[in-house]
């Protein structure tokens, strides 16, 4: 069905459990901190922000949604997180001119990290017991927050609130993923649909370059 159908087990996907949102969790947490070290070593940051950048694109977006639902973050509390990191830090700074040549193949992987994230994000605000309008906001959210911390640490108006379709695809993972029944063993089908949907939209953004419409006022400015 997609990348994500390949690179996850679909017995991982078949309930909301803690295992599984673990497993998804720590994939996505490994991609996007691959993704901010990348962009650390793109700036010339030394090691030490290198690995900054990959903790907070990595880890930022969970802990600013457990934070909004009142639970101590998940990633303060399991080393494997940021054992995770530690590798995603290494794999970019030893392999980062063979990595940059396959600079699609990585923001490709980040659209897969969106999309777990996304999905994750809005299996934990349900267990916790928010409502569907909160859970597919802090699904987006688990996506697009580190991204945004990112940008703003590197001096830059966040990318997502100026051009492409980053939040757009989040959100439409998210909506989809708490659409799951309330009971049945069909969350796992929801799920995978929830994150397939966010990953196509968001590979054919960067493929065709799609974006929001611009306001009108920017428009004449260009």
């Amino acid at each position: 069905m997609s990348l994500l159908a390949a690179v996850v087990p679909l017995n991982l996907l078949r309930t909301f459990d803690p295992t599984a949102i673990l497993t998804l969790d720590l994939a996505g947490t490994f991609v996007f901190g691959l993704s901010g070290a990348l962009a650390g070593v793109r700036a010339r940051l030394d090691a030490f922000g290198v690995l900054v950048l990959a903790v907070v694109v990595g880890l930022a977006g969970g802990v600013i949604r457990d934070v909004l639902i009142g639970r101590p973050p998940a990633t303060f509390r399991d080393p494997a997180f940021l054992a995770v990191i530690a590798g995603a830090t290494l794999v970019a700074l030893a392999g980062f001119p063979w990595l940059e040549r396959m600079r699609g193949a990585i923001e490709v992987l980040d659209a897969a990290g969106l999309g777990l994230f996304c999905v994750t994000g809005a299996a934990i605000a349900r267990r916790y017991r928010l409502e569907i309008p909160e859970a597919i906001i802090l699904g987006a959210i688990s996506g697009i927050g580190g991204g945004m911390v990112r940008d703003l640490i590197l001096r830059e108006v966040p990318h997502v609130l100026r051009s492409g379709l980053y939040a757009v695809p989040a959100l439409i993972g998210s909506s989809i993923a708490v659409a799951a029944p309330a009971s049945g063993d069909h969350g796992w089908l929801y799920a995978l649909l929830g994150a397939s949907a966010c990953f196509a939209v968001r590979v054919a953004a960067m493929r065709w370059q799609l974006s929001l419409p611009q306001l009108p006022h920017q428009s004449r400015a260009g």
